[in-house]
């Protein structure tokens, strides 16, 4: 009989306890779903690149990395065979060098005829002043021939001279003429298809026209061929450049994860061959929208990681609509019916002593 009281008298202490225990949870709300909206936690995550030789490719010579290594931004982690393009960059600079002596010998031609040129055409213009002072000589020979003609001519009429003396002055008239005539045609060779106004300074030389004209052609050869010329440079600038490539760099401090191509094997352009791990660690929450709101991209939080309970900052970068998986379906517990998940991004301060793979939580009021 006594049994059976105290079975039932625990029976009725296992009852009471469970009925109050659902009032305090009822009250506190102390049930998964609300314990769940209090506490958010999350598992730093660092962010990873893929690197690879930017638009380059070859024969991987040099492995200067190994898996797990923490490298600085910076450091040299591969290296491309560069004999092909050494040997390219040599040409170049040797058809550039070759167009610079073509360039030169073209601009020195270029320079004596224009002096040749110009010394012809004051040497021209020289000898048709000369010929037009001989002409003029001419002409008062034969002005003088014909003065003395006439004079003879009356002189025999009247018999006071011979006729010997009259027939010299005809030789000496017809010679004077010829003379004459001989002048001017040598001063219209000179002048053969010149235009002449009477002034040396304004006499165009058609002869010395063409040289210059087939000078000024030269200049245009020369400005071809400085046009190559930066063509190549360009080429040159180009291939400066690959070389520069073939060497991959850090682009920042962080950890070797995964060694993708190995020393010995053919690269190819923009494939990934080294995985970093980055100092950017960063967790993601998911609130609800009535939690969204409070919150702002750029606001600082306070996270505690869960292992050693240290306290550390983070900063919100980004604050969207979740995916549905995380939308929070059919808890009609204490009111919620249907809430739209939001996704937060949580970036933790660049100093803080902490891992990747840590769990850290996150207070929400």
């Amino acid at each position: 009989m006594g049994a059976r009281k105290k079975s039932a008298r625990l029976g009725i202490i296992f009852i009471a306890v469970l009925i109050i225990s659902g009032i305090v949870l009822m009250y506190r709300g102390n049930d998964a779903v609300i314990l769940a909206t209090e506490k958010k936690e999350g598992i730093l995550t660092a962010e990873q690149i893929k690197l690879s030789f930017d638009s380059v490719g070859g024969r991987l010579i040099k492995e200067a990395v190994r898996e797990g290594q923490e490298v600085k931004a910076g450091e040299l982690l591969m290296e491309i065979d560069s004999t092909d393009t050494d040997l390219s960059i040599e040409k170049l600079k040797t058809q550039t060098a070759a167009l610079d002596a073509q360039i030169k010998s073209v601009s020195g031609n270029m320079n004596v005829n224009l002096f040749k040129a110009s010394n012809d055409e004051q040497q021209t213009f020289r000898e048709i002043d000369s010929q037009k002072a001989a002409i003029n000589s001419a002409k008062a020979t034969l002005e003088n021939a014909e003065i003395d003609y006439k004079r003879k001519k009356k002189l025999v009429a009247d018999g006071a001279i011979a006729q010997s003396q009259l027939d010299d002055a005809t030789m000496r008239l017809n010679v004077a003429r010829s003379n004459l005539q001989t002048q001017e045609q040598i001063l219209k060779r000179l002048l053969s298809g010149t235009s002449d106004s009477g002034n040396t300074d304004s006499i165009n030389l058609p002869t010395i026209a063409q040289e210059r004209a087939s000078i000024k052609n030269t200049e245009n050869d020369i400005a071809a061929l400085v046009e190559q010329k930066k063509s190549l440079e360009v080429q040159l600038k180009e291939l400066e450049v690959a070389k520069s490539r073939l060497k991959l760099y850090a682009p920042e401090d962080g950890k070797i994860i995964n060694i993708l191509q190995k020393e010995g094997e053919m690269i190819s352009p923009n494939v990934p061959v080294i995985l970093l791990e980055t100092k950017r660690i960063y967790y993601d929450i998911y609130v609800s929208e009535k939690q969204a709101v409070k919150m702002h991209e750029g606001d600082e939080i306070i996270c505690t990681t869960v292992a050693d309970k240290k306290k550390i900052r983070g900063k919100i970068r980004l604050l969207t609509q979740a995916p549905g998986f995380a939308d929070l379906k059919q808890s009609r517990e204490k009111g919620q019916a249907d809430l739209t998940a939001f996704q937060v991004r949580i970036y933790i301060d660049s100093g803080a002593d902490v891992l990747a793979g840590q769990t850290v939580g996150t207070e929400i009021d």
